[in-house]
């Protein structure tokens, strides 16, 4: 079934792909296609990683002050 593209600057940019990969623009589509289903299906969705984040223990309390002079000499500005 063929992909018929009527948006100009798609056609380049696929055209452009091709170029630098050194394919034929069917073989572009292709490995963008292939590309980004395959990053969309490797990371976790932001509901996922919202979900770590908030399932992440918290550290415990140290006691330490966090004023002025704990961020001065954090900088060296003492």
């Amino acid at each position: 079934m063929p992909l018929y593209i009527e948006d100009d600057q798609i056609a380049e940019l696929v055209s452009e792909l091709a170029r630098r990969r050194g394919v034929s623009e069917q073989d572009a589509v292709k490995l963008a296609v292939t590309a980004e289903l395959e990053g969309s299906t490797a990371k976790p969705s932001l509901e996922e990683r919202f979900a770590a984040f908030r399932a992440a223990p918290l550290l415990p309390a140290t006691g330490l002050k966090a004023d002025k002079d704990f961020f001065d000499e954090l900088s060296g500005d003492l």
